[in-house]
């Protein structure tokens, strides 16, 4: 079996990227013949160490190329293209598999094009939902609310949702526009790979055919091997970008409401006004993994608020998996599962005084009850990611259903 990876970029600058990079490396472990294709400009030389045969288009991301340059390369990248044709031409065999993870940011619309010659290997992971809405997220940031819009409806089209401009929501209709010709939705595609089964009802109503959506939740790995004891904690804790769509400024100020210590992990363009704003919070920039766990090991929860309807929310599995009890805002696809699994609680974050008051909730809840939280979570019995391996495992399974070739060998 070969597998031939394909995505936006090369290195790692994104949770889709890394997961691209996790997969060949992972595919090489178990000795399978792997490529990796992608659209910028330099290979990674990690993965060619590993004998991973690596293929570039030479493209920039679209917000680094120029204004007219990403105006019309954004809706086609005929150098993608291209360079896909080569890569079947060299690679391609019965037993070939294609894996597609990020494309919006350079492959554009051109990789479903190039790829449609060998539609029926071809899997397409869908990490965010730019395969059916216009910005990618179902979400109205003018309005800084989920959208529940029927992509490219006449209530779609005339409503101004873009994080920029009107001109810029409609210039990403022209490129949904483009992939509908270049990814037909009927063509016979391997599979679309949802990384939260919630994303189904949205791809579905977009056209996508239900036996086509396989739900493959992302691999998680715990902070902390050891239980983190959550009840003996005091503080709260944020982990991500400092920016709007991801709730901060609400959870900042429902944590001044209700009296409770916070700590923001990340970086992002709010972070001075807030933290000028707020001297009570702690603001630690981005950090490494070592020290985002000794962060962790201060923390009674974790918070994640986005405002939009986040897929997965890996810092939510991770920190859950360590110890610690999670909120999440309601739109959140991991929230049910989080909330009636008794490993943390789902709240209306725009509720100033819900959100306050459950602050106040979870700062007062007793020890006990809290440990016990803790404990679930760190079990891992609510399966809210895979682990690596089981990763790894459920690809390879459809890998061989779409080729017809013996299961490849499990860890």
């Amino acid at each position: 079996m070969k597998t031939v990876i394909v995505n936006d970029a090369s290195i790692a600058r994104g949770g889709a990227t890394g997961l691209s990079l996790l997969q060949a490396r992972m595919l090489r472990d178990r000795g399978i013949d792997t490529v990796f294709a992608a659209a910028d400009r330099g290979g990674n030389e990690d993965l060619a160490a590993l004998g991973v045969r690596i293929y570039t288009a030479g493209s920039d991301p679209l917000m680094k190329a120029p204004p007219h340059v990403a105006a019309t390369r954004g809706l086609y990248n005929s150098a993608v293209k291209a360079m896909l044709e080569d890569v079947i031409a060299r690679e391609d065999g019965p037993d070939t598999v294609y894996h597609v993870h990020s494309w919006s940011k350079t492959l554009t619309p051109a990789v479903f094009a190039a790829l449609s010659t060998v539609a029926p290997r071809v899997f397409i992971h869908a990490h965010d939902f730019f395969l059916a809405c216009p910005n990618g997220g179902f979400m109205d940031y003018q309005a800084m609310r989920p959208c529940a819009r029927l992509p490219l409806s006449a209530s779609c089209l005339t409503t101004h949702c873009d994080k920029r401009s009107y001109a810029q929501k409609m210039w990403r209709v022209s490129r949904q526009l483009v992939l509908r010709r270049a990814l037909p939705r009927r063509a016979p595609w391997a599979g679309i790979l949802m990384i939260h089964p919630a994303m189904a009802p949205r791809l579905s109503a977009s056209g996508y055919p239900d036996e086509r959506l396989i739900p493959l939740r992302n691999p998680a790995s715990t902070l902390s091997e050891t239980r983190i004891a959550a009840e003996q904690n005091r503080r709260f804790l944020f982990i991500g970008r400092v920016e709007a769509e991801k709730g901060v400024e609400e959870l900042i100020a429902a944590a001044a409401a209700a009296d409770v210590p916070l700590t923001v992990v990340g970086e992002g363009p709010l972070r001075e006004p807030l933290a000028a704003r707020y001297p009570g919070i702690r603001f630690t920039g981005w950090l490494e993994r070592d020290a985002i766990l000794r962060e962790a090991r201060t923390a009674r929860a974790l918070v994640m608020p986005s405002r939009y309807p986040e897929p997965f929310g890996l810092v939510a599995a991770e920190a859950s998996l360590s110890g610690l009890p999670v909120i999440l805002s309601e739109s959140a696809l991991l929230a049910d599962e989080i909330d009636s699994g008794g490993i943390g609680w789902a709240c209306d974050t725009r509720n100033p005084e819900a959100f306050s008051g459950l602050l106040k909730r979870v700062a007062a809840l007793p020890d006990a009850q809290l440990a016990e939280m803790s404990r679930l979570g760190h079990a891992g019995t609510a399966g809210l990611s895979m682990t690596p391996d089981a990763w790894i495992d459920a690809q390879l399974a459809l890998y061989a259903r779409a080729t017809g070739a013996r299961p490849a060998s499990v860890a």
